[in-house]
């Protein structure tokens, strides 16, 4: 005889899995100062994370609790982000400590793929995990390895070993003025001209459009136009930093953040001030720690000085809030950041609505990147005339190109923009590494395209490229050399497209999978490429997705001998 089948829930049974007792105690503990909002679900898994060394299904069930979620909502986010480790239920947790070999293109060509082999076969495997990642933002130290949150430049295997054995685990913060004593020092002297009446919103309008300034996060649209569009909307407005630069070949955000951060920190609230906006969000990449920390040191001070310099009559200062990221390079784009601010999978949204508009927690929001930033004040104390000043071939500005790879100096290199990549190397890299002779070159990151050497001398900016099927992008220059070969490279950059597809849309995440083994093969099946570049490029949500098809487009246009049968 079957059983009857019973389809109501046990009276007195909730949804879901039971709580652990012990372990709802655990997270309440890890969150007690912690608000409950849903906004606030991805810096929650970061706690029970770095405290338990993964977040275990009892967790994400006892933090959904704490939140009023559901379990599904909280899992859908911690199986989104690659920092967070989810173990299910029979599954064994990680082992105490993780060490990361990034290999992404820059620390591709300098022996990573070496590196981690040599460290999974000779470090334990019951203590360390090793696992290969997507850049980690320091391209010209290359290969670099992360010992839990401690970088290990120019990585070998007895420098990562010798980092364990010394058990250092974190990024030191940079080495910069303490907020007091950068206040002290003349800092924030635009800012208070700005609070004190001195200067107008219309002059700082005015400034940034003399100027020439676009957004330097790889859009390149006017700061001047963005910013007198947010200011334009009804309020209440919202401000957002994208620190999240995740551009395989990018580092210079990270590098200003630690060198010039009251800079960056000074334009992000002339820019607040400057549109009315009544929160700031500075959404920082996981990987860059030590920013982190001395970001989370500094800002009580930083708050603490704005509440008492605004302005009377003008409302309260704007709330300056830290955001973690958790490894997701979608999250680069400017709605998939919101929607991970906001708690959420970072996926981004259709458009229009443009974030300018409809943006953060539904608001008019203004977007910039550190780099932007950095040049607001700057410009409104030296002239807007003084910064038009740079440039080349006509070109407008100053840029900060982040360049690795085969050349003797690698590093952030502020220089005008218009440039060629000769000149760049020349005169700001030392030249090429020794033994090594200028074969391609990517002039954008991984999205950029690659171009071969016949096209150094071509101005490196907005707009230039695009004839040559390239883009400037973030600026981020990765130099090849005849040791090297284009179509590797491509196929380098479509594993790191597909590991970093969010997955909402088909083109892009079934695009990048049938991409990657075409590479992989020993002769490309450029038809069939063309096509998945076509569809790709037409019908993708984002720039992740239409994007992804430069580095192998450029390959067959330019490189044609890589990829024959013969």
């Amino acid at each position: 005889m079957e059983r009857p089948l019973h389809f109501r829930r046990p009276v007195g049974r909730p949804k879901g899995r039971p709580l652990d007792s012990a372990v709802a105690a655990r997270v309440a503990d890890l969150l007690a100062d912690l608000p409950r909002r849903p906004d606030l679900l991805i810096e929650a898994l970061h706690r029970v994370q770095d405290a338990e060394r993964h977040l275990s299904s009892a967790a994400i069930a006892a933090i959904a609790d704490a939140f009023r979620m559901s379990q599904a909502e909280v899992f859908e986010v911690a199986t989104f982000y690659h920092h967070f480790d989810v173990v299910r239920d029979g599954g064994a947790p990680p082992p105490a400590l993780t060490v990361r070999v990034c290999d992404s293109i820059s620390c591709a060509i300098q022996g990573a793929d070496a590196l981690a082999d040599a460290l999974a076969a000779g470090l334990p495997a019951d203590t360390v995990r090793v696992q290969r990642v997507p850049c980690v933002g320091r391209c010209d130290r290359a290969p670099v390895a992360i010992v839990d949150r401690h970088p290990v430049e120019h990585a070998a295997p007895d420098a990562v070993r010798a980092a364990l054995d010394a058990g250092a685990r974190e990024c030191a913060p940079p080495d910069a003025l303490p907020f007091d004593h950068a206040l002290a020092a003349g800092a924030y002297a635009q800012l208070r001209g700005c609070l004190d009446g001195g200067t107008s919103r219309d002059a700082v309008f005015a400034a940034l459009e003399a100027s020439g300034l676009r957004g330097l996060g790889g859009a390149g649209f006017p700061t001047h136009r963005k910013w007198r569009t947010v200011a334009a909307q009804p309020g209440p407005r919202l401000m957002a930093v994208n620190a999240d630069e995740g551009e395989p070949g990018t580092f210079k955000d990270r590098v200003w953040l630690e060198t010039a951060p009251h800079r960056i920190l000074e334009g992000m609230l002339i820019g607040a001030w400057a549109v009315g906006a009544s929160a700031v969000y500075l959404y920082l990449r996981d990987e860059y720690a030590g920013v982190r920390a001395w970001l989370e040191r500094e800002l009580p001070a930083l708050r603490a000085w704005l509440s008492e310099a605004w302005p009377a009559g003008a409302g309260a200062a704007p709330e300056v809030h830290l955001r973690r990221g958790a490894g997701a390079y979608v999250c680069g784009e400017e709605s998939a950041m919101i929607e991970s601010i906001e708690g959420r999978r970072g996926m981004p949204r259709l458009r229009p609505p443009y974030v300018a508009q409809v943006g953060l927690f539904g608001r008019p929001t203004l977007v910039n990147n550190p780099e932007t930033l950095m040049w607001v004040a700057t410009i409104l104390e030296r002239g807007a005339a003084d910064y038009a000043s740079n440039g080349r071939r006509g070109r407008v500005g100053l840029r900060s190109f982040s360049v690795s790879g085969r050349v003797r100096e690698p590093g952030v290199k502020l220089a005008p923009a218009g440039i060629t990549l000769r000149e760049l190397v020349d005169e700001y890299c030392g030249g090429m590494a020794d033994g090594h002779a200028l074969y391609g070159f990517l002039p954008g990151g991984a999205s950029g395209g690659i171009l071969p050497a016949s096209l150094a001398d071509v101005p490196l900016d907005f707009d230039t490229l695009a004839p040559h099927g390239a883009l400037v992008g973030s600026c981020a220059v990765v130099v090849l050399s005849e040791r090297d070969r284009a179509r590797d490279a491509a196929a380098n950059l479509l594993r790191f497209f597909r590991h970093e597809s969010c997955g909402q849309c088909t083109p892009c995440r079934a695009g990048t999978a049938k991409a990657e083994p075409l590479l992989e093969s020993p002769a490309w099946d450029a038809a069939l490429l063309g096509e998945l570049s076509r569809a790709m490029r037409d019908a993708s949500i984002c720039g992740l997705g239409q994007a992804a098809p430069n580095p192998f487009d450029s390959v067959l246009r330019y490189f044609p001998h890589e990829v024959s049968k013969g």
